[in-house]
């Protein structure tokens, strides 16, 4: 295993945040131009897909050829963990302000060591439930709970996402200690091109669209940029680059570490979404957004701060 350096692995994982939080305008701007959310996830997953077949290509083909008993694990990678969240997540910023989605899509942080300690029996720490308590008591808040200020459907899937992150998480830490980050991408992404291929319906997308402007919309509402530009910028920067930079700052730091610096896409989006689209969140809605964070972060550091074993 090539050697450590935690400055460039957390390096990694800030340019992940920052690269997720601005692809969530991004994504949100390319729907409501009238893209539906099924070919996003396609174009998302197709782009990534091969460019992470290229570095493997390039770096050793042999590893393409995976063990029979990875597959399954692929396969559910593929179609929740990459597909399904994607699709999930698309929706949510949809409906609701993107860092009020975001929110709660990172409540995954929380299932995940529960679903390790119920399921895994790993050893857990008590702050676990500490945790729960702050990011349901702060979700109640940032949802104004008291009079149903948020969308119910972006409600649903924002926590749908939420199910699909953890399956990424789970699923991901697991393949990723069998083979590379770039052959895991090949197939994850692969996989979740197919399943959407399917369900984006291009018998009746007019590609002349893809010549035509969008506006950017919010302050910057005074520009224009071809569809065709958003949907390989979303490709390269919103899906293949901040996955690339995940995993590989797993190579230099615990999962741990990583789960908790990524935890600031959710600050990283909604600063983003305030200065590109004027989304504005009430101040109790700040308030309960910090007592999500914290319990977030709180539930992130309640397992053991094992290492991932990555192959190179």
């Amino acid at each position: 295993m090539s050697q450590k350096h935690p400055t460039l692995g957390v390096l990694f994982a800030l340019a992940a945040a920052l690269l997720f939080g601005v692809n969530a305008s991004t994504t949100k701007v390319i729907i409501e131009s009238g893209i539906s959310a099924e070919m996003v996830v396609f174009v998302r997953s197709l782009s990534a897909g091969l460019i992470a077949l290229t570095w493997a290509l390039i770096a050793n083909p042999k590893l393409l050829k995976v063990p029979k008993r990875l597959i399954p694990a692929l396969i559910l990678l593929g179609v929740i963990g990459v597909g399904s969240l994607q699709w999930t997540y698309s929706l949510a910023v949809l409906y609701l302000p993107i860092g009020v989605a975001l929110l709660i899509e990172y409540t995954a942080v929380l299932w995940v060591p529960i679903i390790a300690l119920v399921f895994f029996k790993e050893k857990v720490k008590r702050q676990i439930w500490l945790g729960a308590a702050l990011v349901l008591g702060g979700l109640a808040v940032v949802g104004q709970v008291w009079d149903s200020a948020l969308d119910p459907v972006g409600v649903f899937f924002g926590f749908a996402a939420a199910a699909s992150l953890t399956t990424y998480f789970i699923t991901g830490e697991r393949i990723q200690r069998h083979l590379p980050t770039n052959v895991v991408m090949t197939y994850g992404m692969g996989i979740s091109a197919v399943i959407f291929s399917l369900a984006a319906d291009f018998g009746s997308f007019d590609f002349g669209r893809l010549s035509q402007a969008v506006n950017l919309a919010g302050n910057l509402s005074g520009f224009d940029t071809p569809l065709w530009f958003m949907l390989i910028f979303m490709g390269i920067f919103g899906s293949f680059l901040p996955m690339a930079f995940s995993y590989l700052a797993l190579r230099h730091l615990s999962a741990t570490v990583v789960g908790v610096v990524a935890t600031l896409e959710t600050v990283t989006a909604a600063l983003i979404a305030l200065l590109w689209l004027g989304e504005l969140i009430s101040t109790t809605q700040a308030l309960g957004s910090m007592v999500v964070i914290a319990g977030i972060l709180l539930a992130q550091t309640a397992r053991n701060a094992k290492a991932v074993k990555v192959v190179d």
